[in-house]
């Protein structure tokens, strides 16, 4: 078994859900007496999102970087984000990191792929949605990818930020959120759509979108449990 290290925090309720995805599911795959040795390094996301809005990704990469190392140092092997709007560093990361990384993004890419979609619309931070980061590798692997625009873009935004990076989930935002969806799928012609925040799960725990949703947090998990490579 490799040990896996987590950069947490981004936002603290995804980094809890993750916790629980990899401890349970490695007891599932190894045994009814066995749960993970691993590391979490939990950091701010409030000052994650303060770098990307100065766009001082130097000093992202520094800060996250750092907490990395400290995961090297407490003897990870294999090391992860648990937030999507960090990777907007991540191929600097991977370059500076002495273990490897794992990607959400990729992973998330290769699963639309693995499900034949085309065309995919993309709800996350700001960051994630503006910038190309999270964009370009689906669109080299022949996807598209679109966002809400003008006050549905907004009302996503300030949800995640207001909202979810405090835990709180509110019917009315989980509709709102159902009636973006619908109106990409309407407007776009969307065929399915990425969960690109990895808070989002709160808020879509019982709803049921007339398209499939990929959930990033999830598809990562699963991942992170193939990169420890448990034994049975």
């Amino acid at each position: 078994m490799k040990k896996l290290g987590l950069i947490g925090g981004t936002g603290p309720e995804s980094t809890l859900i993750y916790y629980k995805k990899l401890v349970y599911g490695a007891n599932q795959l190894v045994g009814k007496d066995f749960f993970p040795n691993l590391s979490i390094e939990s950091l701010n996301v409030f000052d994650v999102l303060k770098y990307c809005a100065a766009r001082d990704y130097p000093a992202l990469t520094q800060y996250l970087m750092q907490g990395i190392d400290n995961l090297v140092a407490a003897g990870c092997e294999v090391v992860s984000l648990t937030g999507n709007t960090p990777h907007i560093v991540f191929d600097a990361l991977r370059a500076q990191s002495s273990v490897p990384l794992v990607s959400i993004i990729e992973t998330a890419r290769d699963a639309a792929k693995k499900h034949g979609f085309k065309k995919l619309g993309l709800l996350g931070t700001r960051f994630t949605m503006e910038e190309d980061f999270f964009k370009k590798p689906f669109r080299d692997a022949g996807m598209e990818i679109v966002t809400p625009a003008g006050c549905d873009f907004d009302f996503v935004v300030s949800k995640i930020s207001e909202e979810l990076e405090h835990g709180l989930v509110k019917p009315e935002t989980q509709e709102g959120f159902l009636n973006i969806i619908q109106k990409l799928v309407a407007e776009s012609g969307i065929d399915a759509v990425v969960l690109g925040c990895t808070e989002l799960p709160l808020l879509f725990n019982g709803l049921h979108p007339a398209i499939p949703c990929l959930d990033t947090l999830e598809i990562h998990a699963e991942a992170l449990l193939g990169a420890m490579e448990l034994s049975r």
